[in-house]
């Protein structure tokens, strides 16, 4: 997947000797969460949020407030999961791009990127979503692929989604097939079905047998 061809430069960073009001304006006329800022020798030294450049006085010069400029960036051939974590990490919805060199390429804008995720066989394929946790210590990706196929169903994709109190989750895409085989086999190798879109068979099954018991009860 190619990233370069979504690299925009119809805003250009602004001059660390341009005043805050310059800053400001332009947040007022953009929906970015942030600038990038250029020293004199039109070397990128960062970037600059809204909620700080409202702070400033718009008489002071953007070189005033250094101590503010967030340094973050991707380079030209940065993969595209990495430059969504890093729009991830530094809150923001413009990623600045630079060169091996350090040039400043211009910026990619969340909305596209998140577009060429969308457009991954993880979403846009047929199938359905499993999210199922086991132990940090005892899942592994190949026992969670040969259960997967050995119910005849492709893996089209998997990733850890959340990582909390020693148990991790992992969200799965599978195609080719229903859910409730594999459901049922994993829960076999001990792990835990935390979500299936396709109705659950086993569950459904225990609700039945807890609802016929709890009539019986009730006379």
């Amino acid at each position: 997947m190619n990233l370069s061809e979504y690299i925009l430069n119809d805003i250009k960073p602004l001059s660390s000797t341009d005043k805050i009001s310059d800053l400001q304006l332009l947040f007022n006329q953009l929906t970015f969460s942030h600038i990038p800022i250029k020293d004199q020798n039109d070397v990128y030294i960062g970037c600059v949020s809204e909620n700080d450049a409202h702070c400033f006085k718009g008489s002071e010069v953007i070189s005033d407030i250094a101590y503010s400029v967030e340094g973050f960036f991707v380079r030209e051939e940065t993969n595209w999961l990495d430059v969504l974590e890093a729009f991830a990490q530094n809150h923001t919805n413009i990623m600045p791009v630079l060169n091996r060199n350090n040039k400043y390429l211009g910026y990619y804008e969340l909305n596209d990127v998140i577009g060429l995720f969308n457009e991954t066989p993880f979403f846009s394929a047929n199938g359905g979503i499993l999210i199922v946790e086991k132990g940090i210590q005892d899942y592994s990706f190949s026992e969670i692929s040969q259960i997967v196929e050995s119910n005849n169903g492709r893996l089209l994709g998997a990733f850890v989604s959340k990582h909390e109190n020693d148990l991790a989750q992992i969200t799965l895409k599978i195609g080719n097939t229903g859910l409730n085989d594999i459901m049922q086999s994993f829960r076999r190798y001990s792990y835990n079905i935390v979500s299936g879109q396709e109705e659950d068979t086993y569950l459904e099954g225990l609700k039945e047998r807890s609802d016929y018991l709890k009539k019986y009860l009730d006379i």
